[in-house]
């Protein structure tokens, strides 16, 4: 406790930074510091040989192939389960999509998962990050073309492996999935299976990241160049809010405070505490303009997910035939990669991850008061319904305008009271062992 109360009393009121005066955790640096650009740049061009990963390729080759690919991925995850001493496991999301939009026939797709058991029995709580491993050209439907993927979205993959072989070593309370999808490019087929599958079979996810696309650093037409900005996209109103959910939030005014959007308020404060040279940029959209990702399957069956995505993209890169054409290149190939700057990217996804995972679950039943007319703040809540017991929680507090949290009070009861109006501020509540790792902030529900 004395660690808590030195180092985590407050949120510096510095609105811009969206800083905290938190000591970082030893363990979780070690693992950042582990990532390897190297080992990403060897995964990302090592699946760049299989030539096609398109959805619909070939799956019989040992070589080239959506199916030679899926196999590599598994066996690599496998090699870093080895050091995990049983806890982590590999396995092939196996199932059948039906001939539909972008589908010419049926087809067995396999995405890949390696699940690091959680060690605490009582503790249910699941997170997933994933890459997708497929690739595309000009024409979606070209299953034969050399279609490299470099950066769509061999760099999320890579991502996704990296951390499954920095982290199989180490142990959380919760279980982490590293998750390699397919059928992106057709419709998003590998992640709604596994939404849909996660749904079925009661998995208790916390959070999902999505990272698609994140190892360019040079904007195409604007000739911007940026190595140290990195988009996370969220909804505000949860993608699956009933009428009556919606009419809620807009009564109270939470509609940018939406689990997704606390999910993405997290990266950005825990990211950037523990990457040097890295801002977290909040973009307040589900995705980009005519574009979906692995993570809105995830939205759309009730969970929180975010997708993380480089600042500025090359267009002439992702979905193009290899090809030079009045000067300019055209084609996704390994050596447009930076992959100094996927390694941040997987860093901050790896800090994420880890604090999460070693972090109590979510305040149950957060209610703020609203019976008497008040220019105080009275919020009540109960203990996390899974897991370990916290040290203590955050009550979190920022102006209705500030995109970030910018005060912690931390308190050890289950409720508490603050010298500011609820008309004037928005408040959540996390919370916190007694080494300062935090759950994620859950906003508060009108109680009479």
């Amino acid at each position: 406790m004395k660690h808590l109360k030195l180092f985590i009393l407050l949120l510096l009121t510095l609105p811009a930074a969206a800083q905290t005066i938190i000591k970082p955790d030893s363990g979780i640096k070690q693992m950042v510091d582990e990532v390897s650009s190297k080992n990403i740049e060897a995964t990302i061009r090592k699946l760049v040989t299989f030539k096609s990963r398109h959805t619909l390729s070939d799956t019989t080759s040992k070589t080239t192939g959506s199916g030679a690919a899926r196999n590599w991925i598994k066996a690599e995850m496998e090699k870093y389960a080895a050091a995990s001493g049983g806890r982590m496991t590999v396995q092939f999301d196996t199932f059948t999509q039906p001939k539909g939009t972008r589908i010419d026939q049926p087809v067995k797709l396999k995405n890949v998962l390696a699940i690091l058991k959680g060690t605490d029995p009582t503790d249910t709580r699941v997170y997933i990050v994933s890459g997708h491993y497929d690739s595309r050209i000009n024409d979606v439907m070209d299953a034969n073309g050399v279609e490299p993927g470099a950066n769509d979205d061999a760099s999320g993959t890579a991502l996704s492996m990296e951390l499954a072989r920095v982290m199989a070593k180490r142990s959380f309370p919760a279980t982490i999935i590293f998750a390699a999808v397919v059928g992106e490019e057709q419709g998003l087929y590998g992640s709604a299976n596994l939404a849909k599958r996660a749904k079925a079979e009661n998995w208790n996810v916390d959070a999902m990241l999505n990272n698609d696309i994140v190892g360019n650093t040079h904007g195409m037409e604007t000739d911007l160049k940026d190595n140290r900005s990195v988009r996370v996209f969220s909804d505000g109103i949860p993608t699956n809010a009933t009428d009556k959910q919606v009419a809620a939030l807009k009564s109270l005014g939470g509609e940018n405070d939406s689990p997704s959007r606390e999910l993405a308020r997290y990266a950005k404060e825990t990211g950037e505490r523990y990457v040097d040279q890295l801002d977290v940029k909040l973009i307040y959209r589900r995705d980009r303009y005519l574009r979906g990702g692995d993570h809105l399957p995830f939205l759309e069956q009730g969970f929180t997910a975010v997708r993380f995505t480089e600042m500025n993209e090359d267009f002439n890169r992702q979905h193009q035939n290899i090809r030079a054409e009045n000067g300019v290149d055209y084609g996704d190939l390994p050596d447009f990669v930076d992959f100094n700057y996927v390694q941040k990217v997987t860093r901050m996804n790896l800090s994420v991850l880890a604090n999460l995972a070693l972090a109590p679950a979510r305040p149950q039943n957060v209610g703020i008061i609203t019976t008497d007319l008040t220019n105080k703040t009275k919020l009540t809540w109960e203990a996390p319904a899974t897991g370990k017991k916290p040290a203590g929680y955050y009550v979190l507090m920022r102006e209705t305008t500030s995109a970030f949290w910018e005060r912690k009070f931390y308190v050890t009861d289950t409720t508490a009271t603050l010298a500011y109006s609820k008309d004037n501020y928005f408040f959540a509540v996390q919370a916190v062992d007694a080494e300062g790792h935090e759950s994620l902030p859950v906003f508060p529900k009108p109680v009479r």
